[in-house]
């Protein structure tokens, strides 16, 4: 009798899909777990967990009401393990290990603009010189700089001159990988040109997707000149090679730069409306609507345009994410089943993490499965309210747009925050002026224009979608030029997101009163946050840049150089300055390449350039000398140039009683195979040092 009990409340709870809701949390614990090692796991430790997970989610069901659940839990974890271990392999190709310069030829696969403004190849099928093809990188990026009236087409063949390198790790100890991120878009080696690019052969038929989304780009940009044009573009194909730097950042800072990338939005305002209109069509035929399912047939129907929405977008990981989303919602509907469930976002994720296990990492997929399943858990908690409590009919419609924005935006405003160290003061507004008329309007008029664009007739659809971009954009502006409309935001620790991300799924997901302890880890969250200490001292990876936390905010060794670096310091600490600002915090430049400054017991020296070096006239046993060029003889005191840092990666010193205490990107990351040689992991090093004892 009770073994018959156990199995039917198992089945219950299978069936009502509690822990199918868990399944998407428990792979992703294994996908973490993956990331945050500090070493690679042999081959054969990802095979051990691949065959103990199966074998768990095959026999769990066997253990009880009690053990069960958690055993299926661990089966999971280890699946998640073996299938990030999987995916890293899968894409793995080879890395450049040195500086090169010299002619670089290869297929441009896609085309994109870099954070300087510079237009960005990206080429496969890559020829280097004297290169042999084993040790070539499957993918490079080349930035072209300067002056130049090239044109990418597509699939051409080309060749420059230029420089390469491998990706750069961390900007500073626990940041943001690029290294990572490249490994698993293929790309060995990164750089630039400053000379002309030269195509060798035309594309010849290849990629024909890639040359029909571009030509379509082209053909909006053409029809709709200026940043609307270029807006059109990135909605309709995803290439946002024509928007400006200015426009971004304003959409950015108003929160609306949701609206300009092909996510879960678009795509569900696409479905949604090829859904409404083919369901209206169907009933505007009597006999098809008494005699068969139209609305079944609507979401094959929609399914179907969202499908060639995705392969017309080129079928980045985000719109991919998306299109699983909404076709998973309209397979629910052909199967009679309500569409915006949490087990339907559970299906969307567990088929996001299957496929890019990588995902979990970005703030694209935090943030997408961060909104929705806010979304969809307080839309169903409404749904059950008495009916007293409900809006009326007539206020329902405003009532659910406010409602919506300010649930997503409450639900990725912390993870926009740990991401990009900014928050939207102005945010809602934006959203709540914006986005009806993204669904209203521009979408729809963006189905007809493409619908239309054979026949010559995309104009009827285009100049609505003008009007509704323009709009949209002088929003995005007039938020952003705002003042306050912007804060900044200090970077997290680590534990942070983590820790919020597990409260609210607990909150959400869990059954009876006991979910309320989710909170506790939320809390803590916030309390890690407040009180995340940043680096006193930072020192970028080649030596080129110190940055020195000060009262009035971090003080850079450099006015100009390492932008790109200073930028990221910067935003991590949540300062808002420019690089010559932060540089004028610095007191003591000679001029003549030496920086000091002091610090409680220490003297640090940055060295920056050969004539520097030559002029340096050596330190004491308590400085600390940075130097942007190797040095040539052993010194007395702590020193840092860039054959040290080579090993380490950028190193960053905290506040000790004692001291200071240094933690390199090594420290934090290990070695992994995106880091190419030497194989053996490095030992985490946590030194302290003390004034008169250092070597």
């Amino acid at each position: 009798m009770r073994r018959g009990v156990n199995a039917l409340i198992d089945s219950l709870l299978l069936q009502r899909g509690h822990l199918f809701h868990w399944t998407p949390v428990f792979l992703a614990l294994g996908i973490g777990w993956y990331f945050s090692l500090r070493f690679e796991p042999p081959l054969w430790v990802l095979w051990t967990a691949c065959a103990l997970g199966v074998a768990g989610l095959l026999t769990c069901r066997r253990f009880g009401i009690l053990a069960g659940p958690a055993a299926c839990g661990l089966a999971l974890v280890l699946i998640g393990l073996a299938l990030a271990g999987a995916r890293a392999h899968q894409v793995a190709g080879p890395l450049l290990t040195f500086r090169y310069y010299g002619p670089i030829e290869g297929r441009i696969v896609k085309i994109d603009r870099s954070a300087s403004d510079a237009l960005r190849l990206t080429l496969d099928q890559v020829v280097l010189e004297r290169m042999a093809p084993k040790r070539t990188p499957l993918r490079v990026r080349v930035s072209l700089h300067g002056r130049t009236a090239f044109v990418p087409v597509p699939g051409a063949v080309v060749m420059t001159t230029g420089h390469l390198s491998a990706p750069n790790g961390p900007v500073e100890p626990g940041g943001f990988d690029f290294r990572r991120n490249a490994w698993f878009q293929r790309i060995g080696a990164v750089g630039y040109t400053r000379v002309p690019v030269v195509t060798l052969a035309p594309p010849g038929g290849a990629l024909p997707v890639f040359a029909a989304r571009m030509a379509l780009s082209g053909h909006v940009r053409d029809a709709l000149p200026g940043e609307t044009g270029a807006f059109a573009a990135a909605i309709m194909t995803g290439d946002r090679s024509g928007i400006g730097q200015d426009t971004l950042q304003a959409l950015r800072d108003s929160n609306l730069a949701h609206l300009l990338a092909i996510s879960g939005l678009h795509m569900g305002l696409l479905a949604g409306f090829l859904f409404a209109t083919l369901r209206l069509m169907f009933l505007m035929v009597p006999p098809l609507a008494l005699r068969w399912p139209i609305k079944k047939f609507a979401a094959l129907g929609a399914l179907a345009g969202a499908a060639g929405y995705l392969v017309l977008s080129g079928g980045n990981i985000a719109t991919e994410r998306a299109f699983i989303m909404v076709a998973v919602a309209l397979i629910a509907i052909t199967l009679d089943r309500r569409a915006l469930t949490l087990r339907a976002v559970a299906m969307a994720a567990l088929l996001v993490l299957g496929l890019w296990p990588e995902a979990l990492l970005g703030p694209g997929f935090q943030m997408s499965f961060a909104a929705t399943t806010a979304l969809v858990a307080v839309f169903a908690m409404m749904r059950n309210l008495p009916e007293g409590w409900r809006a009326p009919r007539w206020l329902a419609p405003v009532l659910a747009l406010f409602l919506s924005s300010f649930v997503a935006g409450a639900a990725t405003a912390p993870i926009g925050m740990a991401h990009f160290n900014q928050i939207s003061h102005f945010g809602l507004v934006a959203n709540l002026l914006s986005v009806p008329l993204m669904g209203l309007l521009v979408m729809p008029a963006a189905v007809v224009a493409a619908l239309l664009m054979p026949f010559g007739l995309d104009w009827i659809g285009l100049w609505p979608m003008q009007l509704g971009l323009r709009w949209i954009l002088w929003v995005a502006h007039a938020v952003a030029g705002a003042d306050g409309s912007v804060g900044q935001v200090a970077a997290p620790v680590q534990p942070v997101l983590p820790l919020l991300a597990s409260g609210a799924l607990f909150v959400i997901l869990w059954q009876g009163r006991a979910r309320l302890f989710g909170a506790v880890p939320m809390i803590v969250a916030v309390v890690l946050w407040q009180q995340s200490a940043r680096p006193l001292v930072l020192i970028s990876e080649d030596g080129g840049l110190v940055g020195v936390m000060t009262a009035a905010g971090r003080a850079l060794s450099r006015s100009s150089g390492a932008g790109f670096v200073a930028g990221n310091w910067l935003e991590n600490d949540g300062d808002g300055v420019a690089q010559a600002q932060a540089a004028a915090r610095w007191p003591r430049q000679d001029g003549q390449g030496i920086a000091t400054y002091d610090l409680a017991g220490f003297r640090l020296v940055h060295v920056q350039g050969k004539r520097a070096l030559k002029a340096f006239a050596g330190c004491d046993k308590d400085d600390i000398v940075v130097s942007s060029t190797p040095l040539a003889a052993p010194l007395p005191c702590l020193t840092f140039d860039p054959a040290k840092l080579s090993q380490t990666g950028a190193t960053a010193m905290y506040a000790h009683p004692d001291g200071l205490r240094l933690r390199s990107v090594s420290d934090v990351t290990g070695h992994r195979l995106w880091h190419g040689a030497p194989k053996s992991p490095p030992k985490a090093q946590y030194v302290l040092i003390r004034p008169t004892s250092l070597p």
